[in-house]
Parts: C-alpha cells; structure tokens; sequence
C-alpha cells in the first residue's frame, strides 16, 4: 500500500447529513480538499443553499445542496436520486445528524430528598415527545440514510461513518434520551459493519469527546456571562487535556476510516475525546 493511499478518496461521491452543523462545515472543507465530492444533506432549504454556498466560495468546489429529512425514507430515496444524476453513485456516507434538546434534558442530575417532592425537574418531568425527538433524530437519523444510500456501495465497495459521542460509552446525567441513542448508534455499528462485511462496505464510527457546539452550549456556558457553568468545569476536570476539542481535530480519523489506509477497519468506534474515556479521575 501507497503511502498516499491516504488521500485515494479523490473523485469520490460523499453524503453528509447534518452537514450545515459545526462538525459538518469542518468535515465539508477537508473532504473537498482531498478532492470528494460532496453532497449535504438539510432538512431546511434556505440553510442548507446558504452553508453550501459558504462551502464554496470559500473551498472554491462545488458542494451539492439537497433538501431532504433523515426521518423520511421518501424524501431520502428522491436525494439519492437528485445526487446519482449530479455526481455519480455514492461512495462514502457521514451520518453527522443530530442533537440533543432541553425538552429531553432533566434540571437536575439526581433525584435526592430535597427536590422529591417536586419531580418536574427529573426524569419523571420528561417530556416524552422531546425524548422521543432527541432518540429518533439520531438514531433512526442514522439508519434510514444507511439503509437508501448504501445501496449504491453493494459490489462496489464504501464506506459509512456514524458520528456516535462519549454519552454511548458511559451516559451523562441529565441527557438519556441523547446517551440512550447514541449507545444505539455504536451497536447498529457494529452491527451493520458484519452485516456488509461480504460486500467490501466498512461502516465505523467517531465518537467526540467534548466540543462546545450550539448543541450543547446552554449545557456548559452561562448565557449571560459566557463563562463555563458547573458541569462544563466538571468536564474539563476529567478530560486529562484540559480543554474542549476543536472541530478540526475530529478530520484526521475521517479521512482515515474513509480511506484504504483502513481497508480491513470494520464496525469500530474511535473516540476522540482528550483522554476522556480513559481517566477515572483519579
């Protein structure tokens, strides 16, 4: 193997889902770059012609804008066919949809003595459409693209990249809708890599530590003060880098696991995370 073999991705299709996000604006400009194709996928047009066009002016490549919702097999199917016209077949796919909501997200970490009497704030105070959003989005967000356009990967070869997070190894208070899902995502993983494994179709996933996004920002800074709120210094506590990651360092595992440099890499989770899953905190 070539040790540019790195870089052998040029002239490949990707999809990118959630691709007008912060990991998705980064993850555009280093596969345009290495010379892929890329088509994003947004459920809203106006954002989704906007970001591309940020995309290419500043790459100076096209970037295929295409309206479609992850949760809609039908709008799904008429992408694929929308990008099978413009670039080709797809070849490489980044599940990158999702998210987290404060509808399902509790006020309080732990039910104790002091606010038993008032559950609102707990998992009892829930709303369950919000839970049901939140695991939908990034689970289902997940396999319903896998399931339209991989097709395009049977007796070709591809690759798929679910985006997954730290929540699926170990889930954070307050958020089980988010954790519970993204715990989903690693096992359809896994799954989904042996289930394709014949066919030459790889499918890993990247799981960022933490990275201050409009996700999670009302999580971990003070609105008002910009500075970091309890939990985010509790986080930097056990991450062993002592800062937030920055999106860009999310592009070196991409481009490995979409490249031959990863030809017998199938169903793995890669974190990036500052040492985050490794430290006990002691």
């Amino acid at each position: 193997m070539e040790l540019n073999s790195f870089l052998n991705v040029k002239d490949k299709v990707c999809v990118l889902t959630g691709g007008c996000g912060v990991f998705g604006n980064v993850f555009s400009e280093a596969l345009i770059n290495s010379g892929v194709k890329v088509a994003i996928l947004d459920y809203k047009k106006g954002r989704c012609e906007e970001c591309t066009a940020g995309i290419a002016k500043q790459s100076g490549s096209q970037v295929l804008c295409v309206v479609a919702n992850v949760l809609d097999k039908k709008s799904l199917i008429e992408a694929k066919a929308q990008i099978n016209s413009e670039f080709g077949k797809v070849d490489i796919l980044i599940n990158g949809a999702g998210g987290n909501a404060p509808t399902a997200t509790t006020k309080e970490e732990f039910i104790t003595n002091d606010n038993v009497k008032d559950l609102s704030k707990t998992f009892f105070g829930l709303d369950l459409e919000g839970f049901r959003n939140v695991f939908d989005l990034n689970f289902l967000g997940t396999v319903l693209p896998s399931m339209v356009f991989a097709e395009d990967m049977l007796q070709r070869g591809g690759s798929i990249i679910n985006i997954s997070s730290m929540n699926s190894f170990r889930p954070l208070t307050k958020i089980p809708a988010y954790s519970a899902a993204k715990s989903s995502v690693n096992n359809f993983t896994q799954w989904l890599a042996v289930h394709f494994a014949k066919v030459d179709v790889r499918v890993n996933a990247i799981a960022p530590g933490f990275f201050l996004t409009n996700q999670n920002r009302f999580l971990l800074t003070d609105e008002k003060t910009g500075e970091l709120t309890a939990r985010g210094n509790k986080i930097l506590s056990g991450t062993p880098m002592g800062r937030f990651g920055e999106p860009k360092e999310l592009v070196g595992t991409l481009l490995y696991l979409i490249s031959d440099m990863s030809k017998f890499v199938t169903g793995i989770v890669i974190p990036v995370d500052g040492g985050f899953s490794a430290y006990s905190g002691v």
